[in-house]
């Protein structure tokens, strides 16, 4: 596989075939025990121990290897660094680049042993788990239960990485030394907040951190933006990504998906009052929060389709079509016109350049940097987010200059168009495109790269633990997590050329965390865009209310996922959070009716607390397993994986939207149970459908 720089030959694969757990032997054993218990009804006790004992054995195996291969890797780098202290003499600085790569060879070929142990863990799994449903016993809780804490248990040996470190720690030292293959060498001792990773280095600890489940603040916000893991590049690939990187034109990009949500939100809390004064009904404020979603739906993909060309062309076509967009939100007022100001939120819509805002980040940022970047694109959304009501917050005046009118609902327009106009002459003066034989260069597949599918070697390394085609047709549904690795090599390096295409790549359990993200989405827009109706309404809070209530609830987006990212992830399993989330958010849809007793601010703020912040969690654990779990093959080309979780939360947004616009035909005082139904029965059905594909979610 030539991403890993050729690290395997042909022979040493097959030399590591054999330390593979036998898994064909471990499902033979399975059958055997059924047929066993079927006939003479073996005891339980004699099943347990018999399979426990094998499994030991194939475990065991699988360690020594690691301790062999470990070893050779250790001498390898004990020549490597007799060979550096004799060239730091010399300063040859052709020889010091060989051997700068003849340290990335190895942490590549440290990288392939990860991978080599994270798919005998992934076939300890399985095999566990057939176990289980074909034998009617809780075999994994009572192996995991009596090796996971025995001192000398091999299964513990596999997720200490006592060598992996020490192997890391010298690549990182030497690697660092040799920077630039300059003769001024700076050491990770004496500065270590030094910013410079190796990318080989970058890959080996998200390896490590696969094996051991553990994950940190940046890396958990940076997979919200759904930008998918690609193959380790190659050296070249690393030079080119270098060359196409520029520091402003990035900033620019996150500062363009920050005005894009502020100007989003910045509408909600007077888009009622905006609808009553052109003679509108209020719960109008659906079709105009709304017509904004509408519209994302269409240039969501041909901003994705024009980002294979060109990054700069569709960000100035983005601010100017904005500029447009917001400019006639805001003369609605003066014209009288609701169709004026449906069109103006349609102009704002057309201009989501969300898709080239990702696609930016995958193409053009270095891997070492892409997951800072990624999560900075969230952080930006996330402050938009909050950003949008509070600066709505602050316009309460009502003035004319040049019969054109200024107040608290033409003010949100007037001040974005003012904003994407400076955005527009800070973008044409200081943004850079990189040129576009190498943006196509990024497009193309590599002819021979390899590829990691959901997070897995891809079929080369993995064939040990797969089973025949004609095995898997005989137990098709009991496998089919190995079944998206048997695809073509030269299939699996292309990038999907139509939206049926991305579906098809789709498994169950994707489908079930789209529909999820659906949900989630769909709940929070309820809850968002009719609040200045409901509070209005039931509690007569002026315009200034609702602008703090919503900034408040945008505030807690980064906290919420500071904890998950940092605490509850790390404590639990995502399936779990997963699951306990939904039904929160179920809950608070449930406290948010108006049953019987009246309706209170308690109430309404402790309900919308609730499923506002339990959504959060739940987009975010939803997304970190979605980045885990979805095709490769959808890291790049127009139909890719953000474009399909964009699609998903945008029709979300349109039905919501569309819900409390019709919902205003039963009157007011039905708006909030009419509303909230939908919800419910979407969230029940999410919940179902997650408990059902529980177990084949990462």
């Amino acid at each position: 596989m030539v991403a890993f720089g050729k690290k395997l030959k042909e022979t040493q694969i097959q030399e590591w075939q054999g330390y593979y757990i036998n898994y064909k032997l471990m499902k033979k054993k399975v059958k055997n025990y059924v047929q066993q218990i079927e006939v003479s009804e073996q005891s339980r006790e004699y099943v347990l121990k018999d399979f426990s004992r094998i499994l030991d054995k194939q475990i065991e195996k699988i360690v020594l290897f690691l301790l062999e291969q470990q070893g050779e890797l250790a001498s390898r780098l004990f020549v490597l660094g007799q060979e550096h202290d004799i060239l730091v003499q010399q300063q040859d600085g052709s020889k010091l680049c060989e051997l700068q790569q003849s340290y990335r060879d190895v942490g590549r070929e440290l990288l392939q042993l990860l991978f080599f142990v994270e798919m005998n863990a992934i076939g300890v799994r399985k095999i566990l788990k057939k176990f289980d449903k074909r034998c009617g016993y809780k075999f994994t809780n009572y192996y995991v239960k009596t090796r996971a804490n025995h001192p000398y248990s091999q299964l513990r040996q596999i997720f200490k990485h006592v060598g992996v470190s020490a192997v890391v720690g010298t690549l990182s030292r030497n690697l660092a030394d040799l920077q630039d293959n300059k003769g001024n060498y700076t050491s990770i001792y004496d500065h270590p907040g030094l910013p410079f990773q190796d990318p080989i280095i970058g890959s080996i600890h998200q390896a490590v951190d696969r094996l051991t489940n553990s994950t940190d603040f940046l890396h958990y916000l940076g997979k919200h933006a759904l930008i998918l893991p690609e193959e380790l590049p190659t050296p070249s690939e690393d030079h080119a990504a270098d060359e196409r990187y520029h520091l402003m034109s990035l900033l620019l990009n996150l500062v363009n998906a920050f005005l894009y949500m502020v100007n989003t939100y910045i509408i909600v809390p007077t888009a009622d009052d905006y609808s009553l004064s052109l003679g509108a009904a209020a719960t109008l404020c659906g079709a105009v929060i709304g017509s904004m979603a509408v519209a994302q739906v269409f240039s969501s993909v041909y901003f994705s389709a024009w980002s294979n060309k060109s990054y700069m062309k569709p960000l100035l076509f983005s601010s100017i079509v904005l500029l447009v967009g917001n400019t006639l939100y805001a003369l609605a007022y003066d014209f009288n016109s609701i169709y004026i100001l449906l069109i103006g939120r349609l102009f704002c819509g057309l201009g989501s350049a969300r898709a080239v805002n990702r696609r930016y980040i995958t193409d053009c940022v270095p891997l070492h940097l892409r997951m800072k970047a990624s999560a900075g694109f969230v952080s930006a959304s996330a402050l938009g987010m909050a950003c949008g009501p509070a600066v709505a917050c602050l316009l309460q005046t009502n003035f004319k200059f040049l019969k054109i009118t200024f107040n608290q609902d033409t003010l949100p327009g007037w001040i974005m168009a003012f904003a994407w106009f400076l955005y527009l002459l800070c973008l044409w003066t200081t943004f850079r495109e990189p040129p576009k034989e190498e943006i196509e260069d990024v497009l193309l597949p590599k002819a021979n790269s390899g590829q990691i599918e959901n997070g897995l070697v891809q079929k080369d390394i993995t064939q040990p633990l797969l089973l025949s085609a004609e095995e898997k047709g005989q137990e098709e549904d009991e496998d089919q997590d190995c079944d998206n690795s048997e695809d073509s090599a030269e299939e699996i390096q292309k990038p999907v050329t139509s939206i049926v295409s991305a579906y098809k790549l789709l498994t169950p359990s994707v489908k079930v965390q789209l529909l999820i993200y659906f949900m989630l989405k769909y709940a929070m827009e309820i809850l968002l865009a009719e609040s200045s109706v409901v509070t209005t309404y039931y509690f007569i809070w002026s315009t200034s209310n609702v602008a703090i209530f919503l900034a408040c609830l945008g505030l807690t987006v980064l906290p919420v996922n500071i904890l998950v990212g940092s605490y509850l992830s790390n404590i639990f399993e995502e399936r779990q959070v997963l699951l306990a989330s939904e039904i929160l958010v179920c809950l608070g849809i449930v406290l948010s009716f108006h049953i019987v007793i009246p309706y209170s601010v308690p109430q309404y703020v402790g309900s919308a607390l609730i499923t506002f912040v339990a959504a959060e969690v739940l987009e975010g654990v939803n997304l970190n397993l979605l980045s885990r779990v979805m095709s490769s093959r959808l890291s790049k080309g127009t139909y890719n994986g953000g474009l399909l979780s964009t699609e998903a939360g945008t029709l979300a947004r349109v039905f919501a939207d569309s819900t409390i616009t019709l919902a205003g035909y039963w009157g007011m005082s039905r708006l909030l149970n009419v509303t909230l139904l939908p919800s419910l029965f979407i969230c029940i059905f999410s919940i179902i459908a997650t408990c059902f594909t529980y177990n084949s979610m990462y």
